[in-house]
């Protein structure tokens, strides 16, 4: 049954190094879609949200899908499905085909990410899952961590549409060995709950899109419906949910202690990772005037550090249980974050690497211990939906993340501050006060996860 396990893993980490590579490139390259186009930034800024929105929305059915149907279906379809989005986006013959196909890149995306985890704890044994969940993170930092670079040179070399192109030869390598490896695997037999899914897709995007556009616009009579319309629809989920004899998401699932509060750190986790990952290239670019090379450079060392450790992590996480790990992992996250809050103006990029690499040791240490006691608390026939609910944590943390940094940094700095590129004088000391108070919120939110990751089991 365990035999080629392996190659299953080698398998599922192409499909996840390509999700981190696409996303980091298309956010290094925006500026230059955005004149290929001559459009606004307004505009351009659909290309990446509508493809995290879409994701996010779809994760849930996807892993339900996966129980009922195979994982290794899923999994294939969406790696399909993204690589022909990829070549239609590398296509596009104006913005709005563009932003479309990232839509559709996205609900393949989806499939692509709802499964994996559940194909990885279905193929290894017990006592190997953390070592397994461990290897695969470094695709994942590998991925991030040479995103940036690559877009970079590849759009300089060939334009911004090679960018697209690069995911077309990995696809297909991972068609092939997704046929050839991984064996077909599902959870309980049943039937889709249509209305789950709908009132489920409807409350995650409507609430995720609110978060997104409150940011620049705040509360008004545009962003207020839209978070209504994400109220009334959860409401309704979780009333179809409790009565509908074959759930999409059974909610007895989070009676599990460990399963709830390792998920639950795993939100707070990425949303404090998120604070830092999204406002640090504003202290580099406008308190130290670094140069978009050199910014790329300094923030590939938190997911090289992630890389480093994670496999160990989760060797370890098989030996002696993930609970201490998990612990561990973000307490030292929330360290590295209070640190990040005592940079000052006259900061080298030295003082910035080793915050920012003690923040990928914490997390490496973290990640990989409490993927193990999700997917090993979920019961077998589950482990599509848990697979999904675990994807969908680190995905609505992330927008949280970037939401609440923002949010706490626009309430501390004045408006025309926020306008201007480069600061210096009072106002840079205005911006890095306000960027400390960020900080530290992304170490509580880090160190509540690390209370959270002590309340589960394993």
């Amino acid at each position: 049954m365990y035999r080629s396990r392996y190659l299953v893993l080698a398998t599922i980490m192409i499909g996840s190094i390509m999700g981190p590579i696409d996303a980091s490139i298309v956010n290094t390259i925006l500026p230059v879609i955005a004149r290929s186009f001559n459009t606004s930034i307004s505009m351009v800024q659909w290309v990446p949200m509508i493809y995290l929105l879409t994701i996010s929305s779809l994760l849930l059915f996807y892993g339900r899908l996966g129980d009922l149907i195979s994982y290794k279906k899923i999994y294939l379809w969406g790696l399909s499905g993204f690589t022909i989005a990829s070549l239609l986006c590398a296509l596009s013959p104006t913005i709005d085909y563009l932003v479309f196909f990232r839509g559709f890149q996205g609900v393949a995306a989806g499939m692509m990410m709802a499964v994996p985890y559940a194909i990885i704890t279905s193929s290894f044994p017990f006592t190997e899952r953390g070592r397994a969940f461990g290897i695969n993170a470094i695709s994942i930092s590998a991925g991030l961590a040479i995103g940036p670079s690559l877009g970079g040179f590849v759009t300089f070399l060939w334009g911004w549409r090679s960018a697209f192109l690069i995911n077309v030869p990995i696809g297909l390598i991972g068609i092939i060995l997704t046929q050839k490896f991984i064996q077909e695997s599902k959870g309980q037999a049943g039937r889709i709950d249509i209305a789950g899914a709908v009132t489920a897709f409807i409350s995650l995007f409507s609430f995720l899109y609110f978060v997104n556009r409150s940011q620049s616009v705040g509360l008004n009579h545009n962003t207020v419906p839209v978070l209504l319309v994400g109220i009334i629809s959860t409401i309704l989920f979780i009333f179809i949910e409790n009565r509908v004899p074959q759930p999409m998401l059974n909610l007895k699932l989070f009676n599990n202690m460990t399963f709830s509060f390792a998920n639950l750190s795993a939100l707070l986790n990425f949303m404090s990772q998120y604070v830092m990952v999204f406002l640090t290239p504003f202290y580099l670019q406008r308190l130290l005037y670094y140069t978009p090379e050199k910014i790329g450079l300094i923030m590939t060392s938190f997911p090289f550090a992630v890389m480093m450790v994670a496999p160990f992590s989760g060797y370890l996480s098989d030996k002696i249980g993930t609970r201490i790990l998990s612990f561990l992992g973000a307490s030292i996250c929330a360290v590295a974050l209070f640190f990040m809050a005592q940079l000052s103006i006259q900061a080298t990029s030295s003082d910035i690497i080793w915050r920012m690499a003690l923040f990928g040791v914490g997390t490496g240490i973290f990640q990989s211990p409490n993927n193990n006691a999700v997917m090993s608390s979920a019961p077998k026939p589950y482990l599509g939906i848990a697979s999904g609910v675990l994807a969908t944590m680190r995905n609505v943390g992330m927008v949280l993340g970037i939401a609440t940094g923002g949010a706490v940094l626009y309430a501390s700095v004045p408006d025309q501050v926020l306008q201007v590129s480069f600061l210096e004088g009072k106002n840079a000391i205005v911006f890095l006060s306000g960027l400390k108070y960020a900080y530290l919120t992304g170490a509580m939110l880090t160190g509540v996860a690390a209370i959270t990751s002590l309340l589960t089991k394993n």
